[in-house]
């Protein structure tokens, strides 16, 4: 595993020599970790290499964002970023939610650079029931603190039995999440950031082949914004995963790799 910083940004490059492989970037959600993608890891490294990178401002990165509103298209710019750190003219982009828009505000930007897209539990403009999200998660950041914000992290991300059978692993993962947690100026730039994006009348600018991945059950981004995507975008596939929540790639990781893979090694 060779790692590396560029621009304040920390980055990972896992499978060998770019010559031997397509290389596939994943960029994460709200959160930013790379880390998110430990459960895609081995499928893709028996076919890809692959760069992990935390979002700026969260994990590894820099843990401030530049002066003036912070932008999707502003994290797609950072993707070309570490692209250009690696030398890489063109790659597959995998994103999840915050991460998958960037992709979409990626291939606006700098179509060139850009292979097939994975779009995760994305958006070309938020409607209501997101911001109605987002609203809550705002308040809890600043009326009580980020441990109240992780605590209640699990109801937006994965499915009721689901965290009825995890609770106790849940509960020994909130001390570090909360450990991790960015700045509060840095998480509302963020959110900002995802409420102020809206690329729904450049769809069709975007001729790139898309998957776009939802799950049913998703608590915090509707399925029906995976479907308008889909039906707005040119050359789309939309897959959706009947049972795992908005981070349905940890909690049905299985479903999730076997679209993933049939998708990039096509």
């Amino acid at each position: 595993m060779q790692s590396g910083t560029v621009d304040g940004l920390y980055y990972e490059v896992h499978g060998g020599p770019a010559a031997d492989r397509e290389t596939v970037i994943l960029s994460a959600g709200l959160g930013g970790s790379g880390a998110f993608w430990a459960p895609q890891m081995e499928a893709l490294l028996e076919r890809f290499r692959v760069v992990l990178y935390d979002h700026r401002g969260t994990g590894r990165s820099v843990r401030t964002l530049p002066a003036g509103p912070y932008s999707v298209a502003a994290m797609g710019d950072d993707i070309v970023k570490v692209m250009d750190a690696l030398a890489l003219d063109r790659a597959h982009v995998v994103g999840h939610a915050a991460g998958g828009n960037a992709g979409l505000a990626m291939a606006l930007d700098h179509p060139d650079r850009v292979g097939k897209l994975v779009v995760v539990n994305g958006w070309s403009r938020p409607d209501p029931h997101i911001r109605r999200c987002f609203d809550t998660r705002i308040h809890l950041l600043n009326d009580t603190g980020p441990e109240a914000y992780v605590h209640a992290q699990p109801i937006f991300l994965y499915p009721a039995d689901w965290i009825s059978r995890n609770h106790t692993r849940l509960m020994a993962e909130e001390a570090h999440h909360v450990a991790g947690f960015p700045p509060r100026e840095v998480m509302l730039a963020r959110i900002n950031a995802l409420l102020a994006f809206d690329i729904d009348a450049r769809l069709e600018e975007i001729t790139h082949r898309v998957l776009i991945s939802a799950s049913a059950d998703d608590m915090l981004v509707p399925p029906r914004l995976s479907r308008r995507l889909a039906e707005g975008l040119p050359n789309a596939t939309l897959a959706v995963t009947p049972w795992g929540g908005h981070a349905f790639t940890a909690t049905a990781p299985d479903v999730f790799n076997a679209q993933l893979i049939a998708f990039l090694g096509d």
